[in-house]
This record gives C-alpha cells, sequence and structure tokens, in this order.
C-alpha cells in the first residue's frame, strides 16, 4: 500500500525534467556553502504529459497497469518500470514511437531503462532515508549553522559536525545513498515544508533548501517539543521557500533603529571613557530585536510589556526602548548630581522604569515597564513573572492576550543561575503561568573573564529552556535581517501557543566586562578577533546601499540626525542639579499616594471587627459552602471544632486568620496566598482548600463564599521552590497597594534558599529603588525538638538588617509615633503570641496608608495549644495590634513586689507562664511579651520598665545567645532606660547549630532556661 502511494504521488504534478537535467549537467557534486542566501530555487517546469488536469487520467492508468501491465500501451509500460524502480519522471519517459509500417517491431524493441522487475524495496529505502536526512537536519542542523559572528567558536562547543549532516557527498551512505542518487526526485514527507508549492524535489535540490533553512545563520531547536502542531508551525516558519523577506521599508527601520543603538553606546563613549556603563557594543541588534518583538506583540493586541534584564546594555534599552529621556539618562554620569529623594539610590545600570506611549509602527497604546534590579543575575526573573501576573490578574486577562513579559539574560548566567530553571518551571503551573515570556539571551560567548567551555557543561548556554519545551532559536546576530525574522517567530510563537520561547543572539563583547577592564589578559585570541570586527551596523549599511535600498548620504543623515538629538539633551542634562529617584519607579501605584509621593494621612484605624462580621465569616469558615460535597472524616471533626469556638466566641490560629482574610475580602482586597503546601497548611491547621473524597480534583475554597462581590482569594499550592516563588509573590506585590500577598515557608528555616530575594529586594527595595512593597513572609519558627533544619527561621538575620539605630532613643512624644516608626523602616518584624494579634497584624497591613513587607514568625506548637485562643472581645471595632502586651496577671497588681521583669517573644512566652505557675511565683516575676520587634517600641517598653522599679530585667529566649532576638533587643532596651540596669539573659548558651537533634537534650536545654529564667539569684554573681 505504501508503495502504491508513493508511485501514485510521484506522478503527480513534479518538477523533474528540466531540474534534473540543469542539475546534472551543471552542477558539480554538491559540498556545502554557507553563502548568505535568503531566495530559494524556482520551480522546475513540469513535465508537458503531468500537467493538473491530465493527473488524473496518469494516475487511473498507473492503476490499471498495476492490475495488468498489459492494459496499457507499450510506452507507459516502461515508463511505470523505471518510476517504480526509481527512476525521475523525465528519465522514466520515453515518447512514443511513430506509427508506420515498422512501428509494432519498434515497440516490441524498446526496452525498459532500469531493468523489467521494479525495485519496490529500494524505491521504499531509499524514500525512508530521505526522511532520515530532512528529519536530521530538522533535529541536529543547528549545530552547523554559521552562528559565531567571530568564526572562532562553535556555538555548540563541538566543532565535529554530526554524521547524519551531508556535509560532503561521501556522508551519503549513512543513508543507503551515493552520488548517483543526488538527481532522482524524491516524493517530500508531509513533516517538511521545502518544498514550498511541490510535493517532491531532487535530492541534490532537498539538500540544498535543508541547508539553507537548518545550516545558515539560523539554528533552530525545536525536535525535542512533543506537539506536532507546534512543530508544524516552526517548519513551516524557517522551511518555506522565500518566507524571509524583508520590504525596502522594514530595512530602513532596521538600518535606523541599528544607527540609535550604535550611536547611543559611541555617544556615552566620547563624553564618559572612564565611566561603567556597561555597553552594548558587540550586540548592538539587541535593540531592533526587542523592538520587533514589542512591534509584533503589539499587533497582536499586546498593551503592555514588562521587561527584565541584566546591566549590559540597560542604559541603551531604557534610551531606545523604553525611551527614558536621554538628559535624565545622561546627567546620571554627573558626580556632582545630588539626591533628593528618600532613600540611598542605586547605580544607572540597576534603575528601573515604567512608561506609556504610541508605539510608532502600529499606532496602538503600549505601556513599557523595565523591573529595577541588583546585581545578582538573573534574581530579577521571578519577579518580573510575578508583576506580569499580577498585571494580567488585575485587567482580567486570563490568557495573555494583553500584558506580556520579556526577560533579558546573559549566556554565562542562564546557563548558571539555578533561579533560571525555578522560574521556568513556573511558566506553566495554573496559579503561576503569564502564559509565555519571550526570552531573549546576549550571547557573547564570555562571562566576566570565563570561557564558555569552562562555564557550562551544556552544548549551549539555553539548554535549560529545554525542559518546558520551549522552541530555541539561535541567531548569528551579525545578521540583523535573521535577527528580526527571528524576533518575529518569537512573537507570533508566544501569541499562537502562551507558551516560552528563546531567542539565542550570538554575538560578542567588544570591550572587556565594563569599560575599564582589560580583557587581552584572559581571551587574546578572541580580542584580536574583535578588534578586526567590522561593526554591524557598518556591515549592514553597506549591503543596503549595495542593493540601493539606501544611499551613502542617507544613512550618514540618519546619523548625524540622532547625533544631534544626543548633544541637545547633554546640553539639556547639564540643567540638572537633583537627582530624583521616583522617576525611575518601575511600578506606580495611581491613587494610592498623593501627587508628590506621600502618604495620604499618618494614621491607623481600628483593625477591630464587628461581632456580626467575625460570627458570619467563622461560620462559613467551619462549614462546606457547596452541595454534595464530601469531605475527609478528620476534617469532619476540624470544621466541628471550629463552629463550637465560634459559638464561643474564641478563635485559634486558623480561625484568626480565616477571619482577617475574609474581612479584607469583604473590603475589596485581593488576597493571595502562596507557598509549598499552603492550601492545607504545613502543619494540617489551614485546610483552605476542601477536595471532595468521592471526585477526583474536584475542590472547594469556602473563602471565595463569604460575600456576594467580594474580591476573590487565591490561595495556591508552589512548586518545591523558595527563590522562584518567593521573587514571584514580591513581584505579585509589586503591582498593586490593594492586595495582600503572602508567602509561606514550610518551615521558616527554608527561607534561607530565597536569601537573595531577601536580601536585595525586600530589605532595601525602598531605599534603592523608592518602591514601597507589602509583600508579608509567614516563617514558622520555634524550639520544639524537631532538630536543627525545623525549628529557626533565623530571626537574627531579619532584625540585623533593620534599619533603626539602637543607640538613639526616639522623640516618644512624637504624634503618632508608632506610625512614624513603620514609615521610617525598612521593614516590620513581628512574632505574635495570640491569635488575636495576629489577626490585627494582617488587616494593619492593609489599613495602613502605606506599604511595607513584614516578617511574621510564626507558631507550630501554638497552633494547637489550649491558652493560645483569643476572645472575640480582643477583635472587635476599637481594638488594634498589640505592639507589646504587658503582664495582666498578679504581678502587675503589686508592681513593686516583682523582683524580675522578663521581656520575651512569641512561644517561649507559654512554657515561661507555665514554669512560673509551677513555682508559685505570679507574684515575684512579670513577664511583658515584645510581639513588634521592629520597629522596636521603645515607648510601650519604657512605660513596662517604670512600672516595676525594684525589678531587674532580663530578655529570655529558647533560641541560643548568638541567634534568636538577644543582640537586637538588649542594645534598645538599654538605651529605652538610659543604661540604668543591666539587662540579663536568660536562655540557651550560643552554638553553631540553630537547634539540637537530640529530644532529651532539648528538654534539658528548655529546663536551664527556665531554671536561669526564675532564680532570683541566677545573675548576683554578675553585678
Amino acid at each position: 500500500m505504501f508503495h502504491l502511494r508513493t508511485c501514485a504521488a510521484k506522478l503527480r504534478p513534479l518538477t523533474a525534467s528540466q531540474t534534473v537535467k540543469t542539475l546534472s549537467h551543471s552542477r558539480p557534486a554538491a559540498a556545502r556553502t554557507f553563502g548568505q542566501v535568503r531566495c530559494y530555487a524556482a520551480p522546475v517546469a513540469a513535465e508537458p504529459f503531468l500537467s493538473g488536469t491530465s493527473s488524473n487520467y496518469v494516475e487511473e492508468m498507473y492503476y490499471a497497469w498495476l492490475e495488468n501491465p498489459k492494459s496499457v500501451h507499450k510506452s507507459w509500460d516502461i515508463f511505470f518500470r523505471n518510476t517504480n524502480a526509481g527512476a525521475p519522471p523525465g528519465t522514466a519517459y520515453q515518447s512514443p514511437l511513430p506509427l508506420s509500417p515498422g512501428s509494432l517491431s519498434a515497440v516490441a524493441r524498446a526496452q525498459p531503462l532500469v531493468g523489467a522487475q521494479p525495485s519496490v524495496d529500494k524505491l521504499v529505502e531509499d524514500h525512508l532515508a530521505v526522511q532520515s536526512l530532512i528529519r536530521a537536519y530538522q533535529i541536529r542542523g543547528h549545530h552547523v549553522a554559521q552562528l559565531d559572528p567571530l568564526g572562532i567558536l562553535d556555538a555548540d562547543l563541538d566543532s565535529s559536525v554530526p554524521a547524519d549532516i551531508i556535509s560532503s557527498t561521501d556522508k551519503l551512505g549513512f543513508y543507503g545513498l551515493d552520488e548517483s542518487d543526488l538527481d532522482k526526485v524524491f516524493h517530500l514527507p508531509t513533516t517538511t515544508f521545502i518544498g514550498g508549492q511541490e510535493s517532491a524535489l531532487p535530492l541534490r535540490e532537498i539538500i540544498r533548501r535543508l541547508e539553507m533553512a537548518y545550516c545558515q545563520h539560523i539554528g533552530v531547536e525545536f525536535m525535542f517539543i512533543n506537539d506536532l502542531e507546534q512543530c508544524q508551525w516552526i517548519r513551516q516558519k524557517f522551511e518555506t521557500p522565500g518566507i524571509m523577506q524583508f520590504t525596502n521599508e522594514e530595512k530602513r527601520t532596521l538600518l535606523a533603529r541599528l544607527v540609535r543603538s550604535t550611536r547611543f553606546e559611541e555617544f556615552l563613549q566620547r563624553k564618559w571613557s572612564s565611566e561603567k556603563r556597561f555597553g552594548l557594543e558587540g550586540c548592538e541588534v539587541l535593540i531592533p530585536a526587542l523592538k520587533t518583538i514589542i512591534d509584533k506583540s503589539s499587533e497582536n493586541g499586546v498593551d503592555y510589556v514588562i521587561m527584565g534584564m541584566p546591566h549590559r546594555g540597560r542604559l541603551n534599552v531604557l534610551a531606545n526602548v523604553i525611551r527614558k529621556e536621554l538628559e535624565q539618562i545622561f546627567c546620571q554620569f554627573d558626580s556632582k548630581l545630588e539626591a533628593a529623594d528618600e532613600g540611598s539610590g542605586d547605580v544607572k545600570y540597576h534603575l528601573g522604569m515604567y512608561h506609556r506611549r504610541i508605539n510608532r509602527v502600529t499606532d496602538r497604546n503600549i505601556t513599557l515597564s523595565l523591573v529595577a534590579n541588583p546585581s545578582h543575575l538573573e534574581a530579577a526573573d521571578p519577579v518580573v513573572m510575578g508583576k506580569t501576573k499580577a498585571e494580567q490578574f488585575y485587567c482580567g486577562d486570563t490568557e495573555g492576550k494583553k500584558v506580556m513579559s520579556i526577560l533579558l539574560h546573559g549566556d554565562a548566567a542562564f546557563a548558571g543561575q539555578g533561579i533560571v530553571y525555578e522560574t521556568f518551571h513556573l511558566s506553566d503551573l495554573p496559579s503561576y503561568t503569564t502564559h509565555g515570556t519571550v526570552h531573549v539571551v546576549v550571547n557573547n560567548q564570555i562571562g566576566f573573564t570565563t570561557d564558555p567551555r569552562m562555564a557550562r557543561s551544556s552544548p549551549y548556554p539555553t539548554d535549560v529552556a529545554r525542559v518546558v519545551n520551549a522552541p530555541i532559536f539561535h541567531v548569528n546576530s551579525d545578521d540583523p535581517e535573521a535577527v528580526m525574522y527571528v524576533c518575529k517567530v518569537a512573537a507570533e510563537w508566544r501569541s499562537t501557543f502562551h507558551k516560552d520561547v528563546v531567542v539565542d543572539l550570538v554575538c560578542y563583547r567588544r570591550n572587556g566586562h565594563n569599560e575599564m577592564d582589560e580583557p587581552m589578559f584572559t581571551q587574546p585570541l578572541m580580542y584580536k578577533q574583535i578588534r578586526k570586527q567590522k561593526p554591524v551596523l557598518q556591515k549592514y549599511a553597506e549591503l543596503l546601499v549595495s542593493q540601493g535600498v539606501v544611499n551613502q548620504p542617507e544613512y550618514e543623515e540618519e546619523i548625524s540626525k540622532y547625533d544631534k538629538i544626543c548633544e541637545e539633551a547633554f546640553a539639556r542634562s547639564k540643567d540638572e542639579k537633583i537627582l530624583h529617584i521616583k522617576h525611575w519607579l518601575d511600578s506606580p501605584w495611581p491613587g494610592f499616594f498623593t501627587l508628590d509621593g506621600q502618604p495620604r494621612s499618618m494614621s491607623c484605624p481600628s483593625t477591630g471587627l464587628t461581632e456580626d462580621i467575625l460570627t458570619h465569616i467563622g461560620n462559613v469558615a467551619s462549614s462546606v459552602p457547596v452541595e454534595n460535597f464530601t469531605i475527609h472524616g478528620g476534617l469532619s471533626r476540624i470544621l466541628k471544632t471550629r463552629g463550637e469556638l465560634v459559638k464561643n466566641r474564641t478563635v485559634d490560629w486558623a480561625l484568626a486568620e480565616y477571619m482577617a482574610f475574609g474581612s479584607l475580602l469583604k473590603e475589596g482586597i485581593h488576597i493571595r496566598l502562596s507557598g509549598q503546601d499552603v492550601e492545607r497548611g504545613t502543619f494540617s491547621h489551614r485546610h483552605h482548600v476542601l477536595h471532595d473524597q468521592n471526585v477526583d480534583k474536584r475542590t472547594c475554597i469556602p473563602m471565595n463564599h463569604l460575600w456576594p462581590n467580594q474580591a476573590p482569594y487565591t490561595v495556591c499550592n508552589s512548586s518545591l521552590s523558595e527563590y522562584g516563588v518567593l521573587g514571584f509573590e514580591l513581584g505579585f506585590a509589586m503591582a498593586s497597594p490593594n492586595a495582600l500577598v503572602l508567602w509561606e515557608a514550610q518551615f521558616g528555616d527554608f527561607h534561607n534558599t530565597a536569601q537573595c530575594i531577601i536580601d536585595q529586594f525586600i530589605c532595601p527595595g525602598q531605599a534603592k529603588w523608592v518602591r514601597q512593597n507589602g509583600i508579608v513572609l509567614l516563617l514558622p519558627h520555634g524550639m520544639e525538638g524537631m532538630g536543627p533544619e525545623h525549628s529557626s527561621a533565623r530571626p537574627e538575620r531579619f532584625l540585623q538588617m533593620c534599619n533603626d539605630d539602637p543607640d538613639v532613643l526616639p522623640d516618644l512624644k512624637e504624634a503618632n509615633f508608632d506610625i512614624n516608626q513603620l514609615y521610617d523602616c525598612n521593614w516590620v518584624v513581628v512574632n505574635c503570641s495570640t491569635p488575636g494579634n495576629f489577626f490585627h497584624v494582617l488587616r494593619r497591613q492593609i489599613l495602613l496608608p502605606f506599604r511595607k513587607p513584614l516578617i511574621i514568625f510564626t507558631p507550630k506548637s501554638l497552633l494547637r495549644h489550649p491558652e493560645a485562643r483569643s476572645s472575640f472581645d480582643e477583635m472587635l471595632p476599637g481594638t488594634h495590634f498589640q505592639r507589646v502586651i504587658p503582664e495582666d496577671g498578679p504581678a502587675a497588681q503589686n508592681p513593686e513586689n516583682v523582683k524580675r521583669l522578663l521581656f520575651c517573644t512569641g512561644k517561649v512566652y507559654y512554657d515561661l507562664t507555665r514554669e512560673r505557675k509551677a513555682r508559685d511565683m505570679v507574684e515575684q516575676v512579670a513577664i511583658t511579651r515584645i510581639e513588634q520587634l521592629s520597629p522596636f517600641p521603645f515607648d510601650l517598653l519604657l512605660q513596662e520598665v517604670q512600672k516595676y522599679p525594684n525589678a531587674e530585667l532580663a530578655w529570655c529566649q529558647e533560641e541560643h545567645k548568638n541567634q534568636g532576638y538577644y543582640d537586637y533587643v538588649k542594645p534598645r532596651l538599654r538605651t529605652t532606660i538610659n543604661r540604668a540596669k543591666p539587662v540579663w539573659y536568660a536562655g540557651r548558651d550560643p552554638a553553631a547549630a540553630p537547634a539540637t537533634g537530640n529530644k532529651k537534650t532539648h528538654l534539658t536545654e528548655l529546663q536551664r532556661l527556665l531554671d536561669t529564667a526564675f532564680d532570683l539569684d541566677a545573675f548576683k554573681n554578675f553585678s
């Protein structure tokens, strides 16, 4: 059957005789060439008798011949035999002999060209071989593509040519073919588009077209994608003859963009030759590449593009893509420029930008945002994704048709930084997908001073993208038209399939790592070649002049026009005396602040709620609001217990969180809770997503059934990632102040794998970039005998990074002292000991007139502790978050009799009260809880100390002395009391590990610290 279809197909309109004759007589046996050719060969003339109208007739004759060779004319019999034996139709065909008296004998003497018996097996084998050959080019053609503009390094770090790529005619033997087969015509499979309108081609032409498609200046990696439609789409984009054509207008636009990109860097080099700027020289084509992606995306309906990039080329992108005013960029180079805004600022090549303008190509509005980033390469990737997700969420863009992201990368960082992998793995998760990101790798084939052969184990720096089936388009950046075409295809891919795609711009770095660096120390041969390399602008201008697209005066006029723009902007920049960092804000919040960026008030309303609201939320939290929904029996008991708590006007930790969230949803505040296992909660206390026990994947989120017009609640288990997911949530929180975005660590110990996000973004973000952020970190913390990796959220690290001065007592009489403290701090650190206070701090996070990151050390054992309960009375209108919870027992009634005032925070309070009661010391020892550690509550603690004039002061913690809160609290307490008394320590001794792994040792240490806390003579020898 296969044989019949093949032969029949070969007899449809073909391109045979003239091509075959031309190829066989005029072309040598085809050595590979890599000339830059864009137009494929014109179609060959068809056989005279195989026109479209006669092909059906011929096919009928063929089927008749198959049944009985004698049923057709002898000449047709010979033709069909020759064709079946593999001869091209032009060779198989012999003109019929004239009908004359001697014609019958002449017909009898006519012989087939290739033997009488059809060689069916050979025919099938050859066609299969050709299909394998086509597939080989599709899979491995990129390995021999000419990608390095310097011509000295193979982009895949391998100089060998795959055995199945036909680099010389002797390689045909790999497929069972030889040089004599080059002029045979083969029917093309449906998995290639090299034929264009033709269904069969000579082997020589097949190889030539495959070379043109896959082995020139574009290398396409896509055959690992397991979706046929997507593979076919890519094949069509790169294999179709003549598809990569540009109009003269498009070429002129490309040239103008290259002029701006190149002359911008040259201008900076002339004016500030000794300044670091991390210029784009060697990959100037990046600017027109990005603009092409944006143009095509805008054409497809995108109106908001969020970008993230490293420092190289950032100023050029700000100037020529985002369209930041040039004078604002140039004045950044003035060393006398004063900073007027709050904060410490950042270097010019880290700053972000937000701009809305008309796209000149599509005449549509487009908003461009470039996210500020640190020098930690790739750290901004998940931040960009989170911000993109948020912008899509707020505008109802559920398919990513309006908002998209573009991420730029360096080759060394893309291969070397694990956050790239983490970010890719978020790309297709339901609660994290942004429906496709266009990744552009500026592959300058070096990482600072490190050769790529020492920097990665994979062939390409982009191989990480294969894990999510993202197509990868490698392109030689010295071929601007190839780059533009690839970028256009990338934008179309994202628009069509809403999946990630990678553009690998294989380029070079004309200078060192920065403009002051000498690259010849470590890469002498590369930089000798670079010194000789003609800039891409000059190359492309010469090409267009030779093609008559532009003339030399027009080109020079374009250069002088942009140079004039730069000079005029430079003159204006000298008038800029003050640096306004807020002009570089990447995520403005319209309407949230006053016009000059200040809070609308410096007060915070009560965070309490009416009893009706508390009861309603509690009733929903303890029920299943969906009919015919079967929950787990154990969960039924949990919900029943919740219901009883509500009847008793009491909340535990889970209910307090429920009520904080539910009330904010009522007020139109979107809430997003993300992290590992957050839907149920690590400790099985939350249960915000109910699962039907009888129907797979049927779930219910009661929180979304609270009110008719409530804001949506998103709760989502994340991938097993901290760095990537915390970065994502930080980006999500950047987009709007009117959302409560929380990330919960599975255990607080694990936040340190996201340390980069904490250290570079959350802690200093406002100081560096004038960018407020209200993200909440929930970090389970507590020494409970669970070992060194499940005990400590490392509070000492967060407290060490707080920006308040331990030695300066602020003005305690200042109006709204507590709110002003919050406004001035870089983040808020709390450790709540009651569910009610946890409820208040969550609500306060939104009711404040500004946004600060909130770090909450959350409990583990307190989730079910019978004493860790709060009454509704602590949550009613008029109540607030308590920064300090003072002693309210017998000791407070007779403060003069108190011998020791213990300060503590969090869970250890319950250990202390239990021990105090057991020792009957409730009148001698007072215990004050510091709920808000930073900003430090100087005012309230001064009142506490003054209340107990005869008491010695001690700080008690369950953490080791060199960890926890002691080093933060002690100097501030001493400042509070003007160093009038010592502050003693009761807690574990210093240690390298956060906790012991031995349960008995844990209990012994706990008892020892309790003994110290209640031994009134413990510090006698130290005084």
